[in-house]
């Protein structure tokens, strides 16, 4: 029976269990932390997925654009709705004032019939014209009894057009509130991504342009800026855009902004060309279907040059390969080349 005993195991003591103890330890450390910690990403790949973050950001900028744009039309809309109604409901109150007293008139003079009051009267000669009018102004009342009914009819129609607006009006709310949750929430992450970049390599980023490499000064260098209207504009109004471009040098990129302290991509174009007397819709995509589509070899200072798939992103062209626009956040208003970006298109507004 002695021969079959399990062996007694003696505790470990000293430097073993010490290695024990500081290995299991380790080990513990590595499971537990494994669950928590963020996968290790490098500045490359930080920049990029900051990249894609802030492109989708700005597509739901011009959505949000697009948005509030009609959100301003439907109230607009409504409004003029609602001021219809109230002086249509004030000409029929009106007309309606007018006949109740003429019902109140007739009233008081129904007791006796037309016989009566003709045998009674002491002119009758008078009487008789006075029967007569008094059939004009029963004609005209007829027809003031059916000009109440189709006020009442156009003021319902009226009423319902208008609930019908103010529906529209609260779905392009909830609309543009869920395209302004998208933008934030891209920046948001975009920002959270970039805060794992060091100093030096955040600097390098907010200094170039999404997806290029070059720096602001080396993009800017490319040429001379001008100190007069531009040179090769089609026209006054292109070189008055233009010139407005250039005095937005260094002015921040807000999402939703058209200046004149701050700017979106499409809200510059728009504030460049507004100050040359040329009004321009609010969205990328809109603006692209403003006056006639030009080919790069074409290209002429004043031009709108678009970028990406679904045209999210527009610049106004400057001349020799460049534009001006507004990048992103964290990137103000600057010189570019139109190659950094895929392009989608370019038109001339005037």
């Amino acid at each position: 029976m002695a021969a079959h005993r399990k062996p007694k195991q003696r505790p470990l003591s000293g430097r073993a269990a010490l290695t024990l103890a500081l290995a299991g330890a380790a080990t513990a450390t590595v499971v537990e932390g494994s669950g928590h910690a963020e996968p290790r990403v490098g500045p490359a790949q930080v920049k990029a997925q900051a990249d894609r973050l802030y492109r989708e950001a700005e597509e739901a900028t011009e959505r949000y654009n697009g948005a509030k744009e009609a959100v301003k039309e439907a109230r607009a809309q409504l409004d003029a709705l609602r001021d219809e109604a109230a002086r249509r409901t004030a000409r029929l109150n009106a007309a309606r004032n007018a006949l109740g007293a003429v019902a109140t008139d007739q009233y008081r003079s129904g007791g006796l019939g037309p016989a009566a009051r003709l045998a009674f009267s002491g002119d009758p000669d008078a009487y008789l014209r006075g029967a007569a009018l008094a059939d004009r102004v029963g004609d005209r009342q007829a027809t003031a009894v059916g000009a109440a009914r189709s006020q009442v009819a156009e003021l319902a129609r009226l009423r319902t057009e208008a609930a019908g607006r103010l529906r529209d009006l609260t779905a392009r709310q909830a609309e543009l509130a869920r395209h302004k949750t998208a933008v934030q929430g891209r920046i948001a992450a975009a920002e959270k991504l970039l805060a794992r970049l060091t100093a030096a390599e955040r600097a390098a980023y907010d200094g170039a342009p999404a997806g290029s490499g070059a720096s602001a000064r080396g993009v800017a260098a490319r040429g001379p800026l001008p100190t007069g209207v531009a040179v090769g504009a089609p026209n006054p109004r292109a070189a008055q855009a233009v010139a407005y471009a250039y005095g937005a040098l260094g002015k921040p990129y807000v999402w939703g902004a058209t200046g004149p302290s701050a700017f979106d991509c499409s809200g510059l174009t728009q504030a460049a060309w507004r100050s040359a007397g040329v009004s321009l819709p609010r969205t990328t995509y809109t603006q692209i279907d403003t006056g006639r589509r030009v080919s790069r070899s074409e290209l002429a200072p004043g031009d709108l040059v678009f970028f990406y798939p679904g045209v999210s992103h527009v610049g106004l062209y400057v001349g020799g390969g460049r534009m001006i626009h507004a990048p992103r956040p964290g990137a103000p208003v600057r010189i570019a080349p139109i190659d950094e970006m895929p392009w989608a298109g370019a038109t001339r507004v005037a």
